[in-house]
């Protein structure tokens, strides 16, 4: 009898604590095919320094802001890409993979890996399909975790994650997805299955910004600066804070090293007495 998606993760932890054995035809296959995805990351994150940015418009970017997307179009350069953010990402992609692994081993079904999805013309990849779900995976802080976990990223979706899982499930007619997600720290793994009330409209989506990506003028600003506590400095939204392009919206952007991060401050009315860090642009 085939396995169902809800679960998952009982199982996956089940195999884990029970062992398998990996010396069956299908474990040496997937154990390959692991193998050959780590080694592509590996060689990826070692060969290609900083990205060419891509001036088409693609799935996985329709849920971010409207100016961050115009931007990437125009092939404005944003900021360069340092070597512990690359680790970071490539952390991700091993993680993703290993959860592949680890849910075909449990017994459950994993089809269309890495499939082309096209819609409006614009193209994107689809991670895959689990169980007959579409699923998308994702490797989280902690912090991030909790919403996959809480089931709250219909309300804290600031990478426009369902945005994107909703035009690959328009392409199939879906009225539900998944995201499968792991906490980076500590390894506990949550599902969150989405229906379509919370998915957008992707192709009104897609038309709109095509409109937007097509003028020469940048639309407004993403988000608005907000106070820095009592202090009369103003600082980047939250939004802003991870964005490539931060130096290009905002002039004489100024970041101060916290000890919970850098903080990037608009406005300087009281100079903060902590280590001011140069920001490359």
């Amino acid at each position: 009898m085939s396995k169902s998606i809800h679960t998952l993760i009982p199982d996956i932890y089940a195999m884990l604590e029970q062992g398998v054995d990996v010396e069956q035809s299908d474990m040496q296959e997937w154990l390959d095919d692991f193998a050959s995805q780590v080694r592509e990351a590996a060689a990826i994150v070692l060969q290609e320094g900083q990205r060419n940015g891509k001036t088409n418009l693609r799935l996985s970017q329709i849920g971010k802001p409207d100016r961050q997307i115009w931007y990437g179009v125009k092939g404005v350069e944003g900021e360069p890409l340092n070597g512990q953010t690359k680790i970071k990402f490539a952390m991700g992609h091993l993680l993703e993979a290993l959860l592949i692994l680890f849910t075909k081993a449990a017994g459950h079904t994993v089809e269309g890996e890495q499939g082309e999805v096209e819609v409006e013309g614009v193209l994107g990849h689809q991670d895959c399909i689990i169980d007959g779900m579409l699923t998308d995976i994702k490797s989280a802080s902690s912090y991030a975790f909790k919403k996959f976990k809480e089931d709250r990223l219909a309300e804290d979706d600031p990478f426009g994650y369902i945005s994107q899982i909703s035009a690959y499930a328009t392409k199939r007619g879906d009225k539900e997805a998944a995201f499968f997600a792991i906490d980076k720290n500590s390894g506990e793994l949550a599902l969150n299955v989405i229906h379509d009330m919370v998915m957008i409209d992707a192709s009104e989506r897609i038309n709109y910004l095509k409109k937007v990506t097509a003028s020469d003028t940048a639309p407004p600003r993403c988000y608005n600066d907000v106070p820095d506590g009592a202090s009369g400095n103003r600082k980047l939204a939250i939004g802003c804070v991870f964005c490539g392009y931060k130096t290009k919206c905002w002039d004489n952007l100024r970041a101060f090293k916290y000890s919970n991060g850098l903080r990037y401050l608009t406005k300087v009315a009281r100079e903060p007495d902590v280590e001011e860090v140069k920001i490359e642009s």
